[in-house]
């Protein structure tokens, strides 16, 4: 039960599933332009969600090591910054997808690339 209420780590969250469709009536600037905004809101929430799964990560040690009753204070596990998470990771998929379609330029790196630098 109290392994359920860890944040989940961002680098585990898989991203959900987009059409890509939702972006094929964009042009070359338009994919460019929602791609920047796509991976700014991603970078923000990778940034949110480590530092939650982080002072998760310490309160178990904390909590098992010293005081258990410790680890009834962890929050409870992921929220709807996770899912949205996982959105936008499936929105920049949808978005290069039609890039590489159009064979549009992109020089917009992927969110994981940045994430991983």
């Amino acid at each position: 039960m109290v392994l359920g209420a860890c944040a989940s780590n961002p680098n585990e969250i898989q991203p959900a599933y987009v059409p890509s469709s939702k972006y094929a009536q964009y042009d070359c600037e338009q994919l460019e332009a929602e791609a920047y905004e796509v991976q700014r809101r991603t970078t923000a929430l990778y940034h949110d969600l480590k530092r939650e799964a982080n002072a998760d990560n310490w309160q178990m040690g904390v909590g098992l090591v010293l005081f258990w009753p410790a680890l009834l204070a962890l929050e409870g596990g992921d929220d709807a910054r996770a899912a949205q998470y996982s959105q936008l990771m499936g929105e920049y998929e949808a978005i290069r997808k039609n890039a590489v379609h159009k064979k549009c330029p992109m020089a917009v790196p992927s969110p994981q690339t940045i994430m991983k630098g």
